[in-house]
């Protein structure tokens, strides 16, 4: 055994102009959740229990894009979803469609835990969380001013809006941005997408691996869209090799099954970690943009990306602890 590792994220794609406050903040906030994973490993807490724990504290802070501060659809609403996964018997649980939750990654757990079912969504995961005893809110509790602004230029430019906490100028600035970028999703021309999705992926000390995803999806998405951090083995996989978490693109990020991907060439190629992560990065997601992070079973981490950059700390048992925006 290598001994417990942790890696944290906060999206892939990162604005070039993004202000040196926020690049401070986004720092802070992955610094914090790694110091709280990092005091909960050397407790001997479980991988599982540590990634539920850390993709908690991201939801409740409004920085990302999960939980409070969640990016809105077209009608100016929050939905949200989230998967975790414990690689220890590969148990997981999923939602998509949130309103009303709280933390959506403690109504994945229970779907894990507490049902028979892997994945819930919409009405029948609200009513879970119901059922549960979870801690809910108003949707208002998840919609953020800065958002609300970033919604109307979206609307205004006809696009999705990559990073939304940027208030850009004007609509025309807006429009032009629309016109300039040819991005594509789904084989369909957007704008730029908003990719700012959480996650967590940790090894704990007896070599158990655990990953947890969470988003709010893309801002001014259409009602009902669901992204790939909900599906196992393409946002969020974990077996008893490596644990993954991706964030990006969805739409690509599903058609690679990106998360899995990392595992099936460890497993079938022989890779180690990061060998893994740089293949399905380059070879598997075509034109997407996307970015992961992952740990593996004998106290390695990882990440990788093919964008600008992608909110990211790391932090291994030996003494290593990293956080990072750009390559």
């Amino acid at each position: 055994m290598g001994g417990w590792a942790i890696a944290v994220h906060g999206g892939a794609g990162i604005d070039p102009n993004l202000p040196v406050e926020r690049q401070e903040e986004a720092k802070q906030l992955l610094t914090r959740c790694l110091n709280l994973g990092i005091s909960a490993l050397r407790s001997h807490c479980p991988a599982i229990d540590v990634v539920e724990l850390v993709v908690r504290e991201l939801e409740t802070d409004p920085l990302f894009n999960s939980g409070r501060g969640s990016a809105l659809t077209e009608h100016g609403t929050v939905e949200m979803e989230a998967s975790i996964m414990d690689g220890k018997g590969r148990r997981c649980g999923a939602v998509s469609g949130l309103t009303t939750v709280k933390n959506p990654i403690s109504l994945a757990r229970l779907v894990m835990d507490k049902s028979p079912h892997s994945y819930l969504a919409f009405s029948g995961a609200e009513a879970f969380a119901r059922q549960q005893g979870v801690e809910l809110v108003d949707n208002e509790y998840f919609i953020t001013e800065e958002n609300k602004g970033m919604l109307k230029q979206a609307k205004e430019a006809k696009s999705i809006l990559f990073d939304y906490r940027i208030p850009l100028p004007s609509k025309e600035t807006c429009a032009a941005a629309a016109a300039e970028n040819v991005l594509q999703m789904n084989g369909l021309p957007i704008s730029v997408y908003a990719p700012e999705t959480v996650g967590c992926v940790v090894v704990d000390g007896k070599g158990n691996c655990a990953a947890a995803t969470s988003t709010g999806g893309l801002m001014n998405k259409m009602t009902g869209r669901i992204g790939d951090s909900p599906i196992i083995g393409s946002g969020t996989y974990a077996c008893d090799l490596c644990a993954v978490s991706c964030t990006g693109e969805g739409e690509a990020i599903i058609r690679a099954t990106l998360a899995r991907d990392v595992a099936a060439v460890m497993e079938y190629k022989g890779l180690g970690l990061q060998e893994a992560v740089n293949f399905v990065i380059k070879e598997k997601l075509d034109e997407g943009k996307a970015g992961l992070i992952a740990v593996s079973s004998n106290g390695e981490v990882a990440c990788g990306f093919n964008c600008n950059g992608m909110f990211r700390g790391c932090a291994s048992e030996n003494g290593f602890m990293e956080v990072g925006l750009w390559e």
